[in-house]
């Protein structure tokens, strides 16, 4: 807590709550403190009365601390200590003979003496020890929880554009400070404002900084309105329900309400607030994704480097994802141990958005398969990049990849939300895909052409309506019913890379033109807020690569697949032989939502050679490539069965291919493809010794939703003697730096022909 001086009667504090009985556990806190502790472990702490207090060990026991310990987020307890081991607390000592169950959800729960009634002194506080495993449950530390009850009284910041200048802008970056106070929107004094205030308020709109404001050109404007007896602005200001007095934050707080705030003067409305001031002032820097096209150029250079080092992924929206870092020429995850709203927004500021919103723990947003690089990360706020923060390396304190640590930014408002919606489906979140955009100098809506929507269009719409990932793209719409008059094609030709704001940023056509024209050819999408993640295991497809010579007498089966290249049709069978490499594939669902089959079961092919049903005709393609990215083998695997071969301990298999069975991929399980299986292998009996890329893309016609397509294409450098075979450098798409992500996408424009 703060030491307070008398004049700030009524301050806004972090976390205090009324004074009760025993409070609910949405509102009672605790917390792990004490020298040299770690976050599993410490001086048992519980605040009450806006008071942080202790707890006395007299009949503290093993099932006290298991309560504790799932209350702070934790599986369960260990152990506990007594005597103050890890130091003697301040304040009050709130709970003595603290007598639970086991069972209880929170200390509230429990038996005690009651509030503040205790005979112990601080060298009895107790202490305890964690599991340092996270609960499932326990996902992330919200703005609105690190707040407490009075963070609902300040709720929200805007900037008003006083300038002609600014208010013709689509985005504000520049204004008076507008604070939402118990429902009214007030205007903040600028006396003692300061440069850390600024960056508080910049941060909650979306954007990583502040800059300086021409404060005398904006007091003369203010000074100009003073004057005028007409001007309402001159009345308001009389009174103090228009002001919030004063503001005092250390720069480094998520929100405003994190900071100490004076709403009225030491007297209240005796006296009257911001005498002699102005409204606040501020002016903020924009990130590079949210910068008009016309920004300065060389201002994107450090952010670009930044950058860089730093990325989310399998985020629903933008500005949100698993944290990953650049280490060692690897990406790696950051584990949730001490993960908090101050370290996430150093994060989020680092990628050029605002503050954190929420810092999320227990991989809520997908696992990752490569090294986890840090730990007990405990930033100040001030840092510019995270590796500035002090932490551990991952691999000291046990943390696996369901600990892998995400954050959801703050962003600006551009508006686009309200440029996009959907119509006619059976939920809010489907329907017929209707824009505004501007014809002939007119705003107007209407409906997308159909020609070429593809998942990564549908990806883009979903985003910018607030949906999260686009489960399904679809183009005949004939059975939902669009807006009257606003059902004329104004969009067509739409192709997005996946990674636009909006729409109207996707490369389209310019005079509109629809081959199908209106009506039942309208794009449409059904959205999700979470999505399957496939990944393949690189390493293994490393080690298990191997060179077989193998009979055409046992190849017929694979032969009528389609499995072998075309030469084979050539041959004189059943003699010869055809030479294949061979390799086994091990594909995880590390998403949040079971990877399921595009088509009913009433469309998969019953294949007598494997004697069971195909129910995914491409789920993954196998390519041998030269250097340069030229195709020279594939493999012709025609369809796949889709099942759960492994999950982790303790989880259930749910799809399985026998007896026509259910088939897809369950989060957290793999689909495993063994090396000796047919059509498991490309065929290289046509290719020559040399330097290779081999290559496995899961998922390659983008048919079914993931949440992150980036890490879908493995590749390793091949080297073949004619003889022998060696895979090395096995990695996915996503895994490595990024000079080396834009030559190997470079490579893929050379396949495709796109240069």
């Amino acid at each position: 807590m703060w030491s307070l001086p008398a004049a700030f009667p009524l301050l806004l504090l972090l976390g205090q709550t009324s004074p009760s009985r025993l409070q609910s556990l949405s509102t009672m806190k605790l917390r792990l403190v004490g020298p040299g502790s770690r976050l599993e472990e410490g001086r048992l702490e519980v605040l009450h009365q806006g008071q942080w207090g202790t707890v006395c060990d007299d009949d503290f026991a093993l099932q006290e601390a298991t309560v504790a310990c799932r209350q702070l987020g934790f599986e369960a307890a260990l152990t506990w200590a007594h005597s103050a081991k890890y130091g003697p607390g301040e304040g009050r000592i709130w709970l003595d003979n603290v007598h639970c169950v086991g069972t209880e959800s929170s200390l509230d729960q429990c038996r005690s003496n009651g509030w503040g009634v205790s005979d112990c002194s601080h060298s009895e506080d107790v202490g305890v020890v964690c599991h340092p495993q996270r609960q499932r449950g326990y996902l992330s530390e919200r703005v609105s929880n690190a707040l407490g009850h009075q963070g609902r009284r300040l709720e929200e910041v805007r900037l008003k554009p006083i300038l002609a200048s600014a208010k013709r802008q689509s985005l504000v970056t520049e204004g008076a400070v507008e604070v939402k106070y118990e429902g009214h929107w007030r205007q903040v004094c600028d006396q003692g404002w300061t440069r850390n205030n600024s960056r508080v308020v910049c941060g909650m709109l979306g954007f990583p900084s502040e800059a300086p404001v021409v404060s005398h050109y904006y007091r003369k404007v203010w000074n100009s309105k003073m004057k005028d007896p007409k001007s309402r602005l001159k009345s308001l200001t009389k009174k103090n329900s228009f002001w919030i007095h004063r503001v005092n934050c250390l720069g480094t707080e998520p929100h405003m309400a994190n900071c100490q705030v004076q709403v009225a003067p030491a007297q209240g409305k005796l006296r009257p607030a911001c005498p002699g001031g102005m409204h606040a002032v501020v002016s903020c820097v924009a990130g590079p994704l949210f910068r008009p096209l016309k920004a300065k150029p060389g201002s994107k250079e450090s952010w670009a480097e930044q950058e860089t080092s730093m990325r989310l992924r399998s985020g629903a929206q933008v500005g949100e994802g698993r944290v990953e870092v650049l280490m060692n020429r690897r990406w790696g995850t950051v584990c949730d141990h001490g993960w908090n709203l101050i370290s996430a927004s150093v994060v989020c500021r680092q990628l050029g958005f605002g503050s954190a919103r929420e810092a999320l723990f227990g991989a809520q947003l997908g696992q990752a398969l490569g090294p986890i690089h840090l730990s007990e990360v405990r930033c100040g706020g001030y840092e510019r990049t995270l590796s500035d923060c002090p932490s551990l390396e991952g691999s000291q304190n046990g943390c696996q990849h369901d600990n892998d640590a995400a954050v959801r930014c703050n962003i600006p408002n551009l508006g686009f939300q309200d440029q996009v919606r959907l119509a006619g489906g059976r939920s809010p979140e489907e329907g017929v895909v209707e824009v505004q955009v501007d014809v002939n100098g007119v705003q107007r809506w209407g409906a997308v052409c159909s020609d070429h929507w593809g998942l990564s269009e549908a990806m883009v719409a979903c985003r910018q309506l607030g949906l999260g990932f686009a489960s399904h793209a679809i183009k005949d719409t004939w059975y939902w019913q669009g807006t009257p008059g606003a059902g004329e094609v104004v969009m067509s030709g739409v192709h997005c890379s996946g990674t636009e704001l909006a729409l109207q940023q996707c490369q389209r056509h310019g005079p509109v033109h629809c081959s199908h024209g209106t009506g039942r050819f309208s794009a449409g999408v059904s959205c999700t807020d979470s999505a399957a993640d496939l990944v393949l295991n690189a390493q293994l497809v490393q080690e298990t690569a191997y060179l077989e010579d193998r009979p055409l007498s046992q190849l017929y089966c694979a032969h009528e697949e389609n499995c072998l290249s075309q030469s084979a049709d050539r041959m004189d069978w059943p003699y010869g032989h055809r030479r294949l490499l061979r390799f086994s594939s091990q594909i995880h669902n590390l998403g949040r939502a079971d990877f399921r089959p595009k088509t009913g079961r009433h469309s998969w092919i019953w294949h007598q050679c494997h004697r069971h049903y195909h129910s995914i005709e491409v789920f993954t393609h196998y390519d041998l490539l030269t250097l340069n990215g030229s195709k020279v083998a594939e493999g012709h695997k025609a369809s796949f069965c889709l099942e759960d071969t492994n999950c982790p301990t303790g989880m259930q298999r749910r799809y399985a291919c026998a007896n026509f069975g259910e088939q897809g991929v369950t989060v957290g399980c793999w689909d495993t493809y063994r090396h000796d299986i047919d059509c498991q292998w490309v065929d290289i009996t046509d290719v020559g010794p040399g330097d290779y890329i081999f290559q496995v893309v899961v998922n390659p016609k983008l048919e079914v939703a993931e949440s992150d397509f980036s890490n879908n294409v493995m590749r390793c450098r091949c080297k073949y003697d004619g003889q022998r075979v060696w895979l090395h450098d096995c990695h996915t798409g996503d895994s490595h730096r990024a000079d080396t992500e834009r030559s190997l996408e470079q490579e893929r424009r050379l396949r495709n022909n796109l240069i």
